[in-house]
């Protein structure tokens, strides 16, 4: 009895089947079709594997393994340190999870920026823009410098010694100008150069760090405070941009899926690669490659593993420069869409499928910013960094809440997902509270200045696009939408309403061939 149930439902659903299909080949074209406003990145070409990659690169997870070992070298925290990066690894798990509520739901190029829309207002989200935008610059900033540092090091580790800053802008703009290159070559190109620079990356720090010699003397590494509240911040600085695959859902295929299984799946590995980097520091394996990359040969070394640490950290610099380089410009393209930014950051390469103006103009800023970090910040950067620290957190923070909203206004709020949203909320909340307070009683300004600076940056944009461009008000939150061609004519018909967004509508009488 049941399988004949089951047998007429099978019938029937091939019936509404094969008479939909009957009903497609009788309808006519759409005179206007609709397209998607991020068609022109060239949609579903992002496999998994180039999704974990962008994001991996962007964190540069060699690089952190360096400055957290040096910083449990330096601090000796004992198992303290090592219970501090699992728990700001566990919240930063918390902060994607809570972004995968929005990529399981929206495909867009905005990241961030664009899901805040959803759950928040709109001088919120422009202040969650702002702050994304100020962090992935100000990463791209020190990557870049660093690079440009580390690929001299290696040189001097030669013998070439190069002093000045010349040589030092020279190099800048060298790898600036290739990572502006690649990254306008092709975004598969690039993910999958930059996926195996930065594995080769881990591995050889990684295989160093267990295998490296034991080395006697003072390292001399930059200075660092032993709280382990700043270790908890240098984790959170390690991992930021781990979303960054976020900023590729129009490009990935089934981006709903691989999207949100690359943001969850990237800060569990650097996790993991950073739990290991504090225990062989502990262990005091760990320290060798912290003299080698600071101390050089000086450090008792030798020329063999200085190099060959030098230029495993060097390639993940450099693939860092370029992962920021990807995501930054898709989210200078989403608001030059919007119109939120100059609309020619909107311009797509029609034939390589880049943002090659948004590439530009987000490389040049950073070649900028690069200048001036080497002349002010090279020597200690905690300002720098503690500006970027602050623009990070803020936009999770804001993020969070945006989740909270945003699954309570479409009605797939659950106990678990808020009470996680709303402890990463205020987890953030109490660290940007930390900071100003820190600052205060040491009288180090800036960091309160930043986060001043950060809070009243949207209610500020908000203001001079009412002025200057009001309708970009309107258009905000641009996301990959459904077109007329991924419809089965005779379904339903897409139309653009007031806000330019698409919506389906059913078919007009007549628009069958036989009318």
């Amino acid at each position: 009895m049941s399988s004949g149930r089951r047998g007429g439902g099978g019938s029937r659903i091939g019936g509404a089947l094969a008479a939909a299909i009957a009903k497609s080949r009788n309808t006519a074209p759409a005179a206007a079709p609709v397209f998607s406003p991020l068609r022109a990145l060239g949609r579903r070409q992002l496999s998994q594997v180039d999704l974990i990659g962008q994001s991996l690169s962007t964190i540069a997870p060699a690089t952190g393994m360096i400055f957290i070992a040096a910083w449990i070298v330096s601090a000796e925290p004992g198992f303290g340190g090592l219970a501090a990066i699992i728990g700001t690894t566990a919240v930063v798990v918390a902060v994607a999870y809570c972004i995968t509520q929005f990529t399981r739901r929206l495909a867009a190029a905005g990241s961030l920026y664009s899901f805040a829309f959803h759950g928040l207002s709109r001088r919120a989200t422009l202040t969650v823009g702002a702050a994304l935008l100020l962090g992935y610059l100000g990463i791209s900033i020190s990557v870049l410098a660093n690079a440009a540092i580390s690929l001299l090091g290696i040189g001097t580790a030669l013998g070439i010694d190069l002093p000045g800053t010349g040589p030092l802008l020279a190099t800048a703009v060298l790898v600036a100008v290739t990572v502006a290159v690649i990254a306008v070559r092709g975004v598969r190109f690039a993910t999958r150069a930059i996926l195996v620079v930065e594995t080769c990356s881990l591995v050889l720090i990684g295989v160093l760090m267990v295998t490296g010699p034991d080395i006697d003397g003072t390292l001399s590494a930059p200075a660092i405070s032993g709280t382990l509240p700043f270790l908890a911040m240098l984790v959170v600085l390690s991992m930021a941009g781990f979303e960054s695959a976020a900023f590729f859902g129009a490009e990935a295929r089934r981006p709903l899926t691989t999207v949100s299984r690359a943001v969850l799946v990237t800060p569990l590995v650097c996790g993991a690669v950073f739990v290991f980097a504090g225990w062989a520091a502990m262990s005091g394996n760990a320290g060798a490659v912290v003299a080698a990359y600071f101390d050089g040969t000086a450090s008792g070394a030798s020329l063999g593993m200085v190099i060959a640490v030098k230029i495993g950290v060097t390639c993940s610099w450099l693939a860092s420069t370029l992962g920021c380089a990807q995501a930054g410009s898709r989210l200078l393209l989403a608001m030059g869409i919007e119109g939120t930014m100059p609309k020619s950051l909107s311009r797509v390469h029609p034939r390589l499928r880049t943002p090659y103006v948004a590439v530009a103009w987000f490389t040049v800023a950073s070649l900028l910013g690069t200048c001036a970090y080497l002349q002010v910040f090279v020597t200690d950067s905690n300002t720098f960094d503690g500006f970027v620290e602050v623009a990070i957190v803020t936009a999770y923070t804001l993020l969070a809440v945006s989740c909270l909203r945003f699954l309570c206004r479409i009605g797939e709020d659950a106990p678990s997902t808020t009470v996680l949203a709303a402890g990463v909320a205020a987890v953030g909340a109490g660290l940007l509270g930390y900071l100003v307070f820190d600052g205060v009683v040491h009288a180090r300004w800036a960091i309160p200045a930043a986060v001043l600076i950060v809070g009243v940056s949207g209610i500020v944009w908000a203001r001079v696009l009412k002025h200057l461009r009001p309708e970009s008000l309107e258009t905000m939150g641009t996301f990959d939408s459904v077109e007329t061609a991924d419809l089965l004519p005779g379904s339903g018909e897409l139309v653009l309403d007031d806000a330019g967004r698409p919506r389906m509508v059913p078919v007009r009488p007549g628009a069958g061939l036989g009318a």
